[in-house]
C-alpha cells in the first residue's frame, strides 16, 4: 500500500470497528502498513474478512471480529479475542456509523401543505429510526471506547473518532444524521479533557463528500449519472471532487503519531476539499 508517509506502528494494536466500510478498511490498511497488528470490527464477518485476507496478502497482521457496536457484552468479547490473539489495544478507530432513509426528510425545504402531502416531511420524520441514528454513531462510540480504553489507562494509547462536515454545520434532509456527528464532535472533546491525565489522546476527523456504498444512491442515479445533489455538493466544494479514501491517510496517520501529534488532543480535523471553508459566494 502506497503511503503519504510511514510512520513506525511496529508492536502496537489497533482495533477499527465498522472496519468493512470503504473509509474504514483504507485506514486499517494504513495502520497495517505501518506496522500495527490490526483487528478489524464489523457485523458482517464476511465483510471483515475479505479486508483482513487483503492485508494479511499485502505483508500486513490482521484478524476478522464479528460484533455489534451496540452491543456492550459482545464487544467485551470481541476485546477479550483482541487481547488473546493480538495484545492490549493501543489504537482505536471508531468508524461504524451511519444513516436511516426513514430518519431523512424528502425534501430540503418544508413548504405550504407539505404536512398533509405525499412527501416525508420533518413531521413524518420516525422517532425509532433517528434513535437508531443516535445509537449508531454515539452509543456505537461510546460502547466501544469503555471497552477498548480500559485497556489504555495503565499505558496510554490513541483513540480516533469519526465525525463528519455535518457535524460543522448541519446538511439539509438528514437531520438525525448531523446531530449524531455533532455529538461524536463534542464527546471527541468530552473524552480528550477527561483522558488527559492518563496518556490517551483522542482526536476526530471529519470527511467531507466521499462517494460510498452507504450515500451512492444518494449522489448517482441507476445509470451512473450524478444526481441533482452531487451537482450541489460539487458547486460547495472549492476543489470540485469527491474526496477518495486514501486521503483520509494523512491525517489519520498524524493524529495517531505520538511523535508528530504527541501534544494534540481533542481537535476535529476536516479532510473536505474546502467546503466547511467556502461561503457559497
Amino acid at each position: 500500500m502506497k503511503l503519504p508517509f510511514q510512520i513506525d506502528l511496529s508492536g502496537k494494536v489497533a482495533v477499527v470497528t465498522g472496519a468493512g466500510g470503504v473509509l474504514c478498511s483504507e485506514m486499517a490498511k494504513a495502520l497495517a502498513a505501518c506496522g500495527a497488528k490490526v483487528a478489524l470490527v464489523g457485523r458482517t464477518l464476511e465483510n471483515v474478512q475479505r479486508v483482513a485476507d487483503e492485508i494479511t496478502a499485502d505483508g500486513g497482521v490482521a484478524r476478522a471480529y464479528q460484533g455489534n457496536v451496540l452491543d456492550r457484552a459482545g464487544m467485551e468479547a470481541v476485546a477479550e479475542q483482541v487481547k488473546n490473539e493480538l495484545g492490549l489495544t493501543d489504537i482505536l478507530i471508531n468508524g461504524a456509523g451511519g444513516n436511516n432513509p426513514k430518519a431523512t426528510t424528502d425534501k430540503e425545504y418544508y413548504e405550504p401543505g407539505d404536512i398533509d402531502a405525499e412527501t416525508k416531511s420533518f413531521f413524518d420524520l420516525d422517532t425509532e429510526s433517528v434513535k437508531m441514528v443516535f445509537d449508531l454513531n454515539f452509543t456505537g462510540t461510546l460502547i466501544p471506547t469503555q471497552v477498548f480504553a480500559a485497556q489504555m489507562v495503565e499505558r496510554g494509547g490513541n483513540i480516533i473518532n469519526v465525525s463528519s462536515m455535518n457535524a460543522f454545520t448541519p446538511l439539509t434532509k438528514i437531520p438525525a444524521y448531523s446531530g449524531a456527528k455533532a455529538a461524536i464532535s463534542n464527546f471527541t472533546q468530552w473524552l480528550a479533557v477527561h483522558f488527559s491525565r492518563v496518556g490517551i489522546r483522542v482526536n476526530a476527523i471529519a470527511p467531507g463528500f466521499f462517494s460510498t456504498k452507504q450515500n451512492a444512491k444518494l449522489l448517482w442515479n441507476e445509470d451512473g449519472t450524478p444526481t441533482a445533489r452531487t451537482a450541489k455538493i460539487l458547486a460547495a466544494t472549492p476543489m470540485g471532487r469527491f474526496g477518495t479514501a486514501d486521503e483520509l491517510t494523512g491525517a489519520l496517520l498524524y493524529l495517531v503519531s505520538n511523535e508528530a501529534a504527541g501534544f494534540v488532543t481533542g481537535v476535529v480535523i476536516p479532510v473536505d476539499g474546502g467546503f466547511n471553508a467556502y461561503s457559497g459566494v
